[in-house]
């Protein structure tokens, strides 16, 4: 008779085959415990991915910090200065498929690389020459990588346009709509609707599920970049550059785990200890809370 296996002493292949992803009374993170096997293995393994090499996690990595030194590099340039840091095997439809992937796009008049839905969902932008003057008149929302040695996840963020608070965020190895939807319905449950909600062109802002999500509210409306202008959501690319040279280039965490941590450290940093020039130096916290009723919160 076959002795039976223990999970110690199964592959990683078989441990993925036990994992039930529905109708568990246990969760994936106890069930990835009992049986030692790493949780992004369970994930990656129940969508269908493949996970990254050290080296697509490298090139990521580097991609991220070149692009926020020159925004403005498409796929050649940053091809160039990939090779200039040792990646020197590396094509331009690979750095154009990272780029894709990573949804970064360069930043200069001319057509907008970010990838719209299949169906085009897009709406015009209802905010040139409009006067800021009050919280939840307008919020941005975006999405950016973060990566570290051992892997990578996005970060979606929303900003208050007038206190420039974060009012809303979340993270996902993927970048799928959910999360956004996810970060979208907990802002509005913290802090009320607002009347507009800004965002670019890219698939997740275009998709069906964060369009009926948005129109759900009812009175929210919807506003998005004009192709090529970046510009147009200013104050949450500002938020971003803010965090990755204040918080995640300097402290550099070494898994994606310490980086989820360093990321809620910083928001909370940023909303209420973090004064801003454009604010008179006042923080996003006391300018948002000054001039809403919402019960004040610590996120």
């Amino acid at each position: 008779m076959a002795q039976k296996k223990t999970g110690a002493s199964l592959r990683n292949s078989e441990k993925k085959e036990l994992i039930e992803f529905e109708n568990s009374k246990i969760t994936v993170k106890h069930q990835c415990k009992l049986l030692g096997l790493p949780r992004s293995s369970a994930y990656y393994k129940s969508h269908g991915f493949t996970e990254p090499s050290q080296e697509e996690v490298n090139i990521k990595n580097a991609i991220d910090k070149i692009h926020y030194d020159e925004c403005s590099y498409g796929c050649r340039r940053m091809q160039k200065e990939l090779r200039k840091m040792g990646f020197h095997g590396i094509g331009k439809r690979r750095v154009r498929r990272y780029m894709d992937e990573m949804g970064i796009v360069a930043f200069y008049p001319g057509p907008n690389l970010s990838k719209r839905d299949l169906q085009d969902r897009t709406y015009p932008y209802l905010l040139r020459n409009v006067p800021i003057t009050h919280v939840n008149q307008v919020w941005g929302i975006d999405i950016t990588y973060c990566g570290t040695p051992t892997g990578f996840i996005y970060l979606v963020a929303i900003i208050d346009w007038h206190s420039r608070l974060i009012v809303g965020w979340a993270m996902s190895n993927t970048m799928q709509s959910d999360f956004v939807i996810r970060a979208v319905e907990e802002a509005i449950k913290t802090h009320g609707k607002p009347e507009i909600m800004n965002s670019d062109q890219g698939s997740q802002f275009t998709s069906k599920a964060y369009i009926e999500c948005i129109k759900s509210k009812e009175t929210i409306r919807i506003s998005m970049n004009g192709k090529g202008r970046a510009r147009d959501n200013a104050r949450i690319e500002r938020f971003f550059r803010n965090y990755k040279w204040e918080r995640l280039y300097p402290e550099a965490p070494e898994t994606v785990t310490e980086l989820k941590q360093m990321t809620k450290n910083y928001m909370k940093h940023y909303n209420w200890n973090r004064p801003h020039q454009s604010l008179e130096y006042a923080t996003p916290g006391s300018i948002y809370y000054s001039q809403n009723d919402v019960q004040e919160q610590v996120v």
